[in-house]
């Protein structure tokens, strides 16, 4: 076991093992469960537990009540396919080999689902992969995964790596097929680890059949940055192209039905949105009037796809407590990146800033976890491969780079617990156009550099002065100190998680496997 494990994990791991009588590795029934949620694009803005004033989630709402809720979990990398490469590793980025979408992930190399399988759990993963089609999920004894990112109705799916077609809404289909794993495919005589991944919030937020009409006759209120106009940010903020006045397109805005629609969705689909389109059409609007009108478009669909996502999660949560699977099943929920509900006037993710450097992320473990209880440390999903491991009972590789949640579930915090964290960013030049960086945070105090040749730009916050992050005082007097500690403590990290020097060739950044790529996106049914 690593040394940055320390004797905390080991204890820890005795703990557990001791709690459930027997070793993982022999596949004991009584050995803890683990249920993995993960959605795409998920702004924790958008969730009451976290002080939501926009929408009202009651089942994701009840892990929180009923385990702990993170408020400090940041991403390594803010973009799809990344993050999940860091999960399923416990790695950074640069050493996990996956940086930007539309890498393909190397499966050969250890992950943690591979780990937990040796320790007597059987595995499964449904829902969004984005890691690439070119070898099915390895580590799992059942997949059934998007093809890429996957449409928001009537997925095409590989199924152990043969292609399946599914007709419906794809947030129940996933919802369906975990629970048909829970039910009747998997062995009741083994622990096990059930990813359960939506594509769901997503670009571009196609509603389902339930929730087409869901918010039409309330007015969603808007951020206090809908306007920013960049002033106290470098360049990056001013040349991004993910601008809800800018860049929405006419699907995006949903003036364009989806192509894939059966004639009985179709008809549901028109009936909800033709009325609005027509109303829009006729009124005609421009400047500001207009940004207003896309920010509800927008955020309506969002928070309708968020709608879906919930009330599926009630239905797994009611079926383990239902099937008493609950009190010896770990919930853990969490999103790949936090994402813009119109603040600085965006939608996406990618940046540093605190809307998408941080991700939900909240954990319910009967008799253990404190119910209700908040946590405020550092942590991250590059945590999440130890901490499965740990809890297993199976050794933790000691490359990862991550380290095991245990003990902070159990409300002891270990006193060398990361204070700061580093992030990095790559894709560039590519979607959104939001320029290549790395940082650090200690939570308050947040330093970006952004290092394209053209762009060589540092920033600095204060997020207790400024918490939306207007004004960087990088260069000021008055910060000065707090600026030196923050680059060396940069520097330090660099040096420790052995980033290097130079970023991978262009060829390997830049990606492409977005839904309305630059390279093949036309403005011209913009509205």
């Amino acid at each position: 076991m690593t040394h940055r494990i320390r004797v905390f994990s080991l204890m820890a791991t005795v703990c557990l093992l001791g709690t459930f009588g027997v070793s993982s590795k022999l596949g004991a029934a009584d050995a803890p469960n683990i249920l993995f949620i993960f959605t795409d694009d998920h702004a924790s803005q958008s969730i009451s537990a976290y002080g939501s004033q926009i929408n009202q989630t009651p089942a994701l709402d009840r892990i929180a009540r009923e385990g702990m809720l993170f408020r400090r979990c940041y991403v390594p990398n803010s973009i799809c396919g990344p993050v999940r490469a860091v999960i399923q590793t416990g790695k950074y980025s640069h050493k996990n080999g996956f940086l930007v979408n539309g890498n393909k992930f190397d499966g050969h190399q250890p992950t943690f689902p591979k780990l937990l399988q040796k320790a007597g759990y059987q595995t499964a993963v449904v829902g969004k992969w984005h890691l690439g089609e070119h070898m099915p999920p390895q580590g799992y004894d059942y997949s059934e995964v998007l093809i890429g990112q996957g449409p928001y109705y009537n997925p095409p799916m590989l199924k152990n790596g043969q292609r399946v077609k599914h007709v419906g809404y794809t947030t129940d289909i996933i919802t369906d097929l975990a629970l048909d794993w829970l039910k009747r495919k998997r062995d009741p005589n083994q622990p096990f680890m059930l990813m359960y991944q939506h594509k769901a919030p997503h670009r571009n937020w196609q509603p389902g059949p339930r929730h087409l009409t869901l918010y039409d006759d309330v007015t969603i209120p808007e951020p206090e940055t809908l306007f920013d106009n960049y002033a106290g940010r470098g360049t990056p903020a001013k040349t991004q192209d993910m601008s809800i006045a800018k860049t929405m397109t006419a699907s995006d805005l949903k003036l364009e039905a989806p192509k894939n629609l059966t004639p009985e969705q179709l008809k549901a689909w028109n009936a909800a949105y033709e009325p609005k389109n027509r109303a829009f059409r006729e009124a005609n609007l421009t400047g500001d009037a207009l940004v207003r009108w896309k920010y509800q478009r927008y955020v309506k669909d969002y928070l309708r796809c968020v709608a879906s996502v919930d009330e599926n999660v009630g239905r797994v949560l009611d079926y383990l407590s239902e099937s008493g699977l609950a009190d010896n099943t770990i919930v853990v929920y969490s999103s790949d990146q936090g994402f813009y509900l119109g603040e600085h006037g965006w939608f996406d993710k990618r940046w540093m800033y605190e809307e998408s450097l941080r991700t939900p992320f909240m954990v319910r473990w009967p008799g253990v976890v404190e119910a209700g209880s908040i946590n405020q440390d550092i942590v991250s999903p590059l945590d999440f491969a130890a901490t499965f491991l740990d809890v297993a009972g199976a050794e933790i590789p000691g490359d990862m780079q991550g380290r095991s949640l245990v003990p902070i579930l159990r409300g002891q915090t270990p006193g060398d617990w990361r204070k700061t964290f580093y992030y990095h960013y790559y894709e560039f030049p590519g979607w959104h156009d939001v320029r290549r960086h790395y940082g650090v945070t200690d939570g308050r105090y947040k330093l970006i550099h952004f290092y394209e040749d053209d762009v060589n730009e540092w920033e600095l916050y204060d997020l207790e002065t400024d918490p939306h992050e207007l004004q960087s005082l990088y260069g000021s007097r008055q910060i000065a100190s707090v600026q030196q500690n923050l680059l060396a403590e940069l520097q330090r990290l660099r040096r420790e998680l052995a980033v290097p020097e130079v970023d991978p060739s262009a060829s390997l950044r830049g990606g492409q496997d977005n839904p309305n790529s630059p390279a093949t996106r036309s403005r011209a049914g913009k509205p």
